[in-house]
């Protein structure tokens, strides 16, 4: 990945999680995890981002109780890097513990532009 193009992914990243910083911070839960899942599709291409992503996500399932989202998001914390690395991380994937954590998943559009940008 090109270095302009990492800073395009790694902007995109931080601004889903100012997004969702400010819907936990305004009690909108459902949309703090929207945006959690936006980041994780984001991140999914970067080492280091997919697996800050899936921290955060554990970090706000713990503060939450949703015990089942922490144990799915500590598998996917073991899970990450191996995806990652080998190039087999299931893209669009929305990183939570409701779906497969190898079932490719529809991009956004808008976040495709973003994700695409970081190939080219």
């Amino acid at each position: 990945m090109k270095i302009g193009a990492m800073s395009i992914i790694r902007t995109a990243y931080r601004n889903e999680l100012a997004e969702f910083r400010a819907a936990r911070a305004s009690g909108d839960h459902a949309s703090a995890w929207q945006r959690l899942e936006r980041g994780h599709i984001i991140a999914q291409g970067s080492l280091q981002l997919h697996i800050h992503s899936h921290g955060v996500m554990l970090a706000f399932a713990v503060s939450r109780r949703e015990w089942a989202e922490v144990a799915g998001q500590v598998l996917r914390l073991f899970l990450a890097p191996l995806g990652t690395l080998t190039g087999r991380t299931p893209m669009g994937n929305t990183g939570r513990s409701d779906v497969s954590a190898f079932a490719s998943m529809p991009i956004p559009a808008d976040i495709a532009q973003i994700v695409n940008a970081g190939r080219d």
